[in-house]
């Protein structure tokens, strides 16, 4: 999965918990909030003036940030049903332990090969032929 096929597959499963996501599909989205901050970062400054870092609102970074809201809780989701794990264990992010270790790490290994109990591997031949329909 290439970077744009990533981003239109994350906004076509806007708030879709359920299925697979390979580490392509996650990284690729991941990559795509951070070059979206760092452009509507600029465009708050340089269109309406807000002050960065200054703790005041910059509405086009919000914006963003609400848009990207749902899809990126999802594909986390969809990340770590790749790897046989439960959506629940986003959870852990509210700890200090699961940001450092087993959720980054989760997200880095490579998913289940074949089938496991929330679907059908992305990486499979059922994946890329569907993709072509």
């Amino acid at each position: 999965m290439n970077f744009p096929q990533a981003i239109g597959s994350c906004f076509r499963k806007y708030v879709d918990f359920s299925g697979r996501a390979s580490r392509s599909e996650y990284w690729y989205w991941a990559l795509f909030i951070f070059l979206g901050r760092i452009v509507t970062a600029i465009l708050d400054v340089a269109i309406l003036q807000a002050p960065p870092g200054s703790g005041g609102v910059q509405p086009l970074t919000a914006v963003f940030s609400l848009i990207i809201l749902l899809p990126s809780f999802a594909v986390a989701v969809r990340r770590l049903h790749d790897v046989d794990r439960s959506g629940w264990w986003l959870l852990m992010y509210l700890t200090i332990i699961g940001i450092i270790y087993p959720l980054l790490v989760w997200k880095c290994t490579k998913g289940t090969t074949g089938p496991n109990r929330f679907g059908e591997d992305p990486l499979g031949l059922a994946w890329v032929a569907k993709q072509f329909e």
